[in-house]
């Protein structure tokens, strides 16, 4: 039974860990994203409005 066990489930695999660290980078990545937007928000419209106003 035991055998049977051990042939499914392989407990040295590192596959699991592997995604598991590139989707919490992924969220890092994207929140880090949303933050320097967010901040760069107001800067980007005032810089649209000063060129729509100059065309």
């Amino acid at each position: 039974m035991l055998a049977k066990l051990n042939k499914h489930v392989d407990l040295k695999s590192q596959k699991g860990v592997t995604i598991i660290e590139y989707a919490l980078l992924g969220a890092l990545i994207a929140a880090a994203l949303v933050a320097s937007l967010t901040t760069l928000k107001t800067d980007i419209a005032g810089l649209f409005t000063t060129i729509g106003g100059s065309l």
